[in-house]
C-alpha cells in the first residue's frame, strides 16, 4: 500500500493532567493551573492553556512559572488518577480501531486505511473522538493525514479540543508556513542551529537540497528534510500491553538464604528501572517470578500507576517477593518483569519532591552511563556480584533503547 492510500489519525488528550484534575474539581475550569512540584525547586509537569498565555510551559522551574502568573493554582498531581483515565481512553480506542499505537500516556496513532470504503475515515475518527469525550469527560483533539508526522502536526494545529484533516497531496502546502519547531524531533538546540542558518519556516527546508541539511545535521538532517516534505513511511505499530523488559538470576547452587534472595531481587529491579529511564519509558505492571528446586514456578504481578522511579517501583516488587516466597524450599531462580510500557517521563510521579529526586535520579543515571550500571547502587545490592541479562519471560536482554521495546 503506498503512502497516498493511508489514512493515519493522531489523537492527543488536551492538557491531560490538567483535564483530569478538572474532572475532579470543576472549580478549576477556566483558571490558570500548574501541575508539578509546589516548592520553588519543583518543575512544571503540565499547565493549562490559561497559564500558557503567560509564557509558561512544561519543564519550566515552578518558581519562574509562579512569578509569571502569581494567581495560578498549583496542584501536586495524582499519577494514579492519570493512569486510570489513560486506560479508559485506551480501552475505548482499542474496542473501536483495529490498529492502534499508544505512543505515550495521552497520545495515540491509528491506521484507518481501507475503512473509508465502509465509513469514511475522517467521519469515523470524529465519531470516536466524540465517544471518548462523552464517556470520559476529557477533551481530545486529532489530526488525520497520510502519515504519522503530518497527522501529529495537524493535531497540534487543531488544538485545543478540535480536529483537522490534511487530505492526501496537501501535505507540503499545509506544512509550508509553519515553524520548523513543529517538526517532531526538532528540539531547542536544533531549532537554534536552524535559525542561525536563517531557517525558521518549514517552507524554507522544503526548498533546500537535502545534501545541505545533511551536511549540517548528518542523518538527522535527512530525517528532518523528509518530514518537512511531508514524507513519513513509518507504520503504526500495534500497541500491546505485553511489551516488557525483564531480567533473572539463576543460581549455581539452589539457595534458601532469604537475605541473599532479597538483595538479588532488589538489584534486578534497580537495574530494570534504570533501563526504563534510559529508554524514556514508564511501566504500569510489575511481575516477580520464583522457580524452586523442584522446578515449580510461581509468579505474582501488580498493576501500578505509570512510573520509572525507584522509590515507587522497588517497594512494590519487594512486597510481591515477600508474598510469593512462601515455601520452605530451596530457590533455583528469581526474576523481575516490567510490562505495559509506554513512552513517558518518569518525573510524572516526582511532583511532591520537586526537582530533588529528579536531580538525584539524573545524577545516578549519568554515573551509570559513564562508568557502568553497577558504578552506583544501594547498599543492599552491593553483595550481588553480577546481574544476569537473560530475559526469563521473552528470552531477550533487558536493554531498552529509546524508541525500541524488547
Amino acid at each position: 500500500m503506498n503512502e497516498q492510500q493511508r489514512s493515519i489519525v493522531h489523537m492527543d488528550l488536551d492538557t491531560f493532567f490538567v483535564s483530569c484534575e478538572r474532572l475532579l474539581d470543576s472549580r478549576l475550569n477556566g483558571k490558570p493551573i500548574l501541575i508539578g512540584g509546589a516548592s520553588d525547586r519543583g518543575v512544571v509537569a503540565s499547565c493549562s492553556y490559561e497559564a500558557r498565555k503567560y509564557g509558561i510551559h512544561s519543564a519550566m522551574p515552578m518558581k519562574m512559572a509562579r512569578e509569571r502568573c502569581p494567581e495560578a493554582i498549583v496542584i501536586s498531581g495524582n499519577s494514579a488518577n492519570y493512569t486510570h483515565y489513560s486506560r479508559m481512553v485506551t480501552d475505548i480506542i482499542q474496542d473501536s480501531v483495529p490498529v492502534v499505537e499508544k505512543s505515550s500516556i495521552d497520545e495515540f496513532y491509528m491506521d484507518l486505511s481501507g475503512m473509508d470504503r465502509f465509513f469514511g475515515c475522517y467521519k469515523y475518527a470524529g465519531e470516536l473522538r466524540r465517544k471518548i469525550m462523552k464517556e470520559t469527560g476529557l477533551p481530545i483533539s486529532f489530526g488525520m493525514s497520510v502519515n504519522k508526522t503530518v497527522s501529529k502536526i495537524a493535531t497540534g494545529e487543531a488544538k485545543p479540543n478540535n480536529q483537522m484533516n490534511v487530505i492526501g497531496g496537501a501535505e507540503k502546502s499545509f506544512l509550508n508556513p509553519l515553524s520548523v519547531q513543529k517538526i517532531p524531533m526538532v528540539g531547542l538546540k536544533t531549532y537554534q542551529l536552524l535559525c542561525n542558518l536563517g531557517v525558521k519556516r518549514i517552507g524554507t527546508i522544503q526548498q533546500m537540497p537535502v545534501e545541505m541539511l545533511e551536511g549540517v545535521l548528518g542523518q538527522n538532517g535527512i530525517a528532518i528534510w523528509k518530514k518537512a516534505q511531508g514524507i513519513d513511511n513509518s507504520p503504526v505499530v500495534q500497541y500491546s500491553e505485553r511489551k516488557s523488559i525483564s531480567s533473572e538470576r539463576t543460581f549455581e547452587q539452589d539457595t534458601i538464604d532469604v537475605v541473599k534472595l532479597r538483595a538479588i531481587v532488589f538489584s534486578l529491579v534497580e537495574n530494570l528501572v534504570f533501563q526504563l529511564r534510559k529508554g524514556k519509558k514508564v511501566c504500569a505492571c510489575v511481575t516477580v517470578k520464583i522457580r524452586y528446586s523442584d522446578f515449580q514456578t510461581k509468579t505474582l504481578q501488580q498493576r501500578i500507576p505509570y512510573s520509572a522511579a525507584d522509590h515507587e517501583i522497588i517497594p512494590v516488587v519487594m512486597s510481591l517477593f515477600e508474598k510469593l516466597h512462601n515455601r520452605r524450599l530451596l530457590v533455583r531462580l528469581v526474576g523481575v518483569r516490567m510490562s505495559e510500557l509506554v513512552h513517558g517521563n518518569y518525573q510524572m510521579r516526582l511532583f511532591d519532591e520537586g526537582s530533588r529526586l529528579a536531580t538525584l535520579y539524573h545524577s545516578m543515571d549519568e554515573i551509570r552511563e559513564r562508568f557502568g550500571e553497577r558504578a552506583i547502587q544501594r547498599a543492599i545490592g552491593m553483595q550481588v556480584k553480577r546481574i544476569g541479562h537473560f530475559n526469563p519471560f521473552r528470552g531477550e536482554t533487558p536493554l531498552l533503547v529509546e524508541n525500541r521495546i524488547v
